[in-house]
């Protein structure tokens, strides 16, 4: 379970480590453009039922804090997700990845081939 401080708040957020890590990399883009937002969370279930917000801002200090020593692989899809939530009147809301449950794709037996003509 990683940990965001924010501010001078005594309360860390604390975020599954793969999570904080694609926050991480939208809220270090928002905050190098100058661009303030919020990001807003549902409790875990192990806190009071809610939900909770917080106004990030390039001039209050932050800090993520992991506890898996190694980074993980990053997906582009979920960051793109995170990415454009943050860029809404909204601001980032905290959703779980999506994953692709589609059929798998197998090798076409019988490939076809297609000619492209040169244009003239």
């Amino acid at each position: 379970m990683g940990t965001i401080y924010y501010g001078g708040s005594a309360t860390p957020i604390h975020i599954e480590d793969r999570a904080l890590a694609h926050l991480k990399v939208v809220i270090a883009t928002k905050l190098r453009r100058g661009e303030s937002f919020t990001l807003s969370w549902q409790h875990p279930d192990d806190q009071p039922r809610g939900r909770s917000t917080v106004w990030l801002h390039q001039s209050v200090p932050l800090r993520f804090v992991f506890d898996e020593p190694e980074p993980p692989e990053l997906s582009r899809a979920w960051i793109e997700d995170l990415a454009n939530s943050a860029n809404s009147s909204g601001g980032i809301m905290l959703v779980a990845e999506h994953f692709d449950t589609g059929p798998i794709d197998t090798a076409d037996e019988s490939p076809q081939t297609v000619e492209v003509a040169e244009a003239s």
